[in-house]
């Protein structure tokens, strides 16, 4: 039988979000259509928290807070010290968030909007996306004390079944995953649903 040879234009190169919505379960075990999906999300924003890429810090060593906003809203934010000179580099498609960050990318391409932010030496850049793409240029803005890293995003409910939602409970969310063998530091992961008020449900890992 004689060979098919494949030539340049029978390859599609896909972007990165655009495997990730196609293959959706290889980057977080678990479909758009699987109830469990909600809670996975929450716990690869919390493990790569606190397993960040090396040249970012060490594991276990960032500190963060996860706020769930709404049924499909929620916030990462991350004590990550910058060292860019002048501005952050853009990654994904002209956008703040890099491939340092693919996790929280990898979130992004499920969101109808994404807003990255990110300031250092009283120094803040913010941009808003629409999933992983640039909805806007990025702006500057008064930040906050310190440096570091806070990534909303809000899911696409066209992408995903009726009435999916963040649970109540989180007992099922995990934040060191199967292959975690760093020794304890002083990171930490706070998670607190702010659905029913400030404060409320507030756990720490």
């Amino acid at each position: 039988m004689a060979q098919h040879e494949y030539s340049a234009a029978e390859i599609t190169v896909l972007e990165f979000d655009e495997v990730v919505l196609k293959r959706p379960g290889m980057y977080f075990g678990v479909g758009l259509d699987d109830p469990g999906l909600p809670v996975t999300l929450l716990s690869v924003a919390a493990q790569h928290a606190l397993h960040p890429a090396a040249h970012v810090a060490e594991d276990h060593s960032l500190t963060s807070v996860i706020e769930i906003l709404g049924d499909l809203r929620f916030a990462v934010t991350i004590n990550q010290r910058h060292t860019w000179p002048d501005s952050p580099p853009l990654g994904y498609h002209g956008s703040l968030i890099g491939p340092e960050w693919w996790s929280l990318a990898a979130i992004a391409a499920l969101c109808g909007t994404t807003t990255a932010e990110m300031w250092c030496d009283g120094r803040g850049f913010g941009q808003e996306l629409a999933g992983l793409r640039p909805r806007t240029a990025v702006w500057r803005f008064e930040p906050p004390p310190g440096s570091g890293t806070r990534v909303t995003f809000t899911l696409d409910a066209r992408r995903l079944p009726p009435g999916t939602a963040f649970p109540a409970d989180l007992g099922g969310l995990t934040v060191h995953g199967p292959y975690c063998d760093a020794a304890d530091g002083p990171g930490t992961v706070a998670v607190h649903d702010s659905r029913n008020g400030p404060g409320i449900g507030a756990s720490f890992f």
